[in-house]
């Protein structure tokens, strides 16, 4: 019994964590509805996200957080959106001196979340952070991705929906293993921004809900698991794969 209601308390934490205080998106944020979860209509629907960037395969991306580095294999091969979008923010600087805002290991080990713009600003408060999002200075907006997750056994990712709501069965191929790095996002599918999150253990219970795009290879438990609210990334920078990043030409 108290381990049934210790996980009942963690799922209600988790809604309340990563939904009402995650990237929260205003009344224009992109949210397709997609009527039929084919291989042809997720096509469609992934050239309607052309605007974006992609990451054509697999990159590395050497985060420093504490004058030590966590280096990260970002998986474009299965999340080409989700994984474009992070090698591009980190390309062009965006995650320099922001913090991590939240980081949550009591009651039980759960995410350290960071990525928000508005604390690049040294006076705003951790308490205030959590709803920020990349504006793109070419569009002066906000950036925001389509929920990105890829079945197991699929040949390519479903969008915008959960796997749940469109009664797929599969776990996904990048699943929450302790050490995945995943977007984070309000309770609309497609409201992901710049914000993300390292999960400090398994949490499959978020498998299928949030769009995992990599994961932690070398600084798990050095830096990580380390990382305190207010901790800030000093760089990041991409080390390899940077050749498989397509960026669309919006001439």
């Amino acid at each position: 019994m108290p381990r049934k209601i210790s996980q009942s308390l963690l799922l209600l934490f988790v809604c309340v964590t990563l939904l009402v205080t995650g990237c929260t998106a205003n009344s224009t944020t992109p949210n397709t509805e997609v009527s039929n979860q084919t291989s042809s209509s997720q096509t469609q629907l992934a050239n309607k996200y052309s605007y974006l960037p992609k990451l054509n395969g697999k990159a590395t991306v050497v985060m420093t957080v504490n004058a030590s580095p966590i280096t990260i294999e970002v998986d474009g091969t299965n999340a080409p959106i989700t994984a474009g979008n992070f090698v591009d923010l980190v390309q062009k600087g965006v995650y320099d001196g922001l913090a991590f805002h939240r980081v949550v290991r009591e009651p039980q080990p759960f995410v350290v979340q960071g990525g928000d713009p508005q604390s690049k600003d040294l006076n705003v408060p951790l308490k205030n952070l959590g709803t920020g999002g990349f504006i793109d200075p070419t569009t002066s907006t906000r950036r925001y991705i389509p929920l990105e997750i890829k079945p197991q056994k699929a040949t390519e990712p479903v969008y915008s929906k959960t796997l749940e709501s469109v009664g797929i069965q599969q776990q996904p191929l990048l699943s929450h293993t302790r050490g995945a790095v995943a977007m984070a996002r309000s309770q609309l599918p497609d409201s992901a921004s710049s914000q993300f999150y390292f999960a400090l253990t398994d949490l499959p219970f978020l498998n299928g809900n949030y769009a995992v795009f990599g994961y932690v290879t070398q600084g798990m438990k050095e830096v990580v698991d380390n990382i305190e609210a207010g901790d800030r990334i000093e760089s990041a920078k991409v080390v390899e794969g940077l050749e498989n990043l397509t960026i669309p030409n919006r001439s």
